[in-house]
């Protein structure tokens, strides 16, 4: 039996969520008081499916726009639903999987759960470089 790194192994334990409703300042302050550039937005309900912000949608949703950081909300940039990677996936299929879907940060699902997060430059200095 080969064994092999999943996405798990080299995912970033350093997730954080936020509501969509809280605006994109209180956004940014989570992103630098926890040294992240992406948050996972908060499930409304059950039914509901969690979505994403990144460092790149404040950039292109408020600030090339020259919006206020207080005014917009969390959800009227966000990405959803977020794009979410399984954690037993082999890892020398992540970049491909998140270049084909166009995604820069996926959370790692197990069991329903998110556990961790990966950038798609992370796999690089954590899986092939071993």
């Amino acid at each position: 039996m080969e064994t092999f790194k999943k996405a798990k192994d080299i995912a970033s334990d350093k997730l954080f969520f936020i509501d969509g409703l809280a605006s994109v300042r209180d956004a940014i302050q989570l992103m630098k008081e926890n040294n992240v550039r992406a948050l996972i937005i908060k499930k409304r309900n059950n039914a509901d499916a969690n979505g994403i912000i990144t460092v790149y949608d404040i950039i292109k949703g408020v600030i090339i726009p020259e919006r206020s950081l207080d005014e917009v909300s969390v959800y009227e940039i966000m990405t959803k639903p977020v794009f979410s990677i399984s954690a037993h996936l082999n890892v020398k299929y992540v970049p491909k999987l998140m270049f084909n879907y166009n995604v820069r940060f996926a959370p790692v699902e197990e069991n329903g759960e998110y556990i961790g997060i990966i950038h798609h430059t992370q796999f690089l200095f954590t899986s092939i470089m071993d």
